[in-house]
């Protein structure tokens, strides 16, 4: 098996594929990324067993077809400090010995057996939808960041897809936030829903090129994305995820309409001086005003500014986790936002005031807590 081709275009790949791999794994073949010469094309396929990478690419020139699996640490350390120059691999495919020819350099190292690595999942049984690349870069950036970290509720560690021939709906809980995001302009045959995992979901974050179409193929117990040379299969993951619309309040007569950077930048402020372990932030609002405060009583800290608002309803004053708030007003882009709230202990909704991309319905909701008298 021989193959020369360009250190930049190989760079650029397995970079691409490296987030696939783990830290640590339990196969010690999951350490390496497997190279697959099959006519013409170079095959670079990378496995955390969950998650399954392919990129396909075209070497200058190549002979003799054949598999190897080659160590991806070594590999991609080797890359990085080479110019864009060409790269000759010579495998033999009988020892696995492999030497890599770059300038007036030769590297030899050893390669693991093919047949090791793990099978790619077959796509069985399958239906198929096409969506464009930034609404699903937008949906995935949206909601990532408000799933569950908890082992013990696996289905909240990923992000719930919901397709139907009227729109597509992205949500992501953790049971204190919660974040819907959904789009009438992407729309699929057949009603459906799964639960995508986190890990695969920032890897596509990372790699998705704008405005280019994204094939997703689905079954039962996995998902395939599609896209330029990018083939990827993830498990999803298995269980019925919570009711979400029964959480979401419906009447919510308080409503507070406020300039979305301002409130952003004074709840960072006021933040620093809250408690650590709760960093809970007060809002008290009443008339044209709302006045942000938190204190950390341990420390003598306390910190208090009051902010210009629109706001319809009664006096209210309710505590909000700061950190919630700043994750959420940060995944915003709309200049203002609206605050609905009925009570001091019901959920609270944050909502754009107006549509940043037509099409597009953004929901998030964000659970109080209980203030100290």
């Amino acid at each position: 098996m021989k193959f020369i081709v360009s250190s930049y275009l190989l760079l650029k790949n397995v970079q691409a594929l490296s987030g696939v791999l783990n830290s640590s794994n339990t196969l010690p073949i999951l350490d390496d990324f497997l190279f697959e010469l099959r006519e013409d094309t170079l095959f670079i396929t990378a496995s955390d067993l969950e998650t399954t990478m392919t990129v396909s690419l075209e070497p200058t020139k190549s002979e003799e077809p054949g598999m190897v699996a080659i160590p991806a640490k070594i590999l991609l350390d080797t890359l990085k400090t080479f110019a864009d120059i060409p790269i000759t691999f010579n495998i033999n495919n009988d020892t696995l010995g492999i030497e890599i020819s770059a300038g007036d350099g030769k590297y030899r190292l050893t390669g693991h057996r093919s047949d090791e690595y793990p099978q790619t999942p077959s796509a069985e049984d399958i239906t198929s939808l096409e969506i464009n690349s930034d609404v699903l870069n937008k949906a995935v950036n949206k909601t990532l960041f408000a799933t569950g970290n908890d082992e013990l509720r696996p289905v909240m560690s990923g992000v719930f897809c919901e397709l139907t021939p009227d729109d597509i709906t992205f949500v992501a809980t953790d049971a204190h936030k919660l974040v819907r995001y959904r789009r009438s302009d992407a729309k699929a045959d057949v009603s459906a829903s799964f639960i995508l995992p986190k890990k695969p979901l920032n890897q596509l974050k990372n790699i998705l090129a704008s405005e280019i179409p994204v094939k997703i193929d689905y079954n039962q117990t996995n998902a395939f994305f599609s896209f330029e040379n990018v083939n990827m299969v993830c498990r999803l993951i298995d269980g019925r995820y919570p009711n979400y619309e029964a959480v979401i309040p419906t009447n919510n007569p308080n409503v507070l309409t406020i300039d979305r950077l301002s409130l952003l930048n004074s709840i960072r402020r006021v933040a620093l001086f809250a408690n650590q372990s709760t960093h809970q932030v007060r809002f008290k609002i009443s008339g044209k005003e709302l006045t942000l405060s938190a204190e950390d009583v341990d420390y003598s800290n306390e910190a208090k500014e009051r902010l210009t608002c629109n706001y319809e309803g009664e006096d209210i004053e309710i505590g909000f986790n700061s950190r919630f708030l700043q994750e959420m007003l940060t995944n915003l882009d709309c200049d203002e936002v609206k605050f609905e709230m009925s009570a001091p202990n019901r959920a609270g909704l944050i909502l754009p005031l107006e549509e940043e991309v037509e099409g597009e319905d953004i929901l998030m909701l964000v659970m109080p807590v209980m203030l100290n008298q």
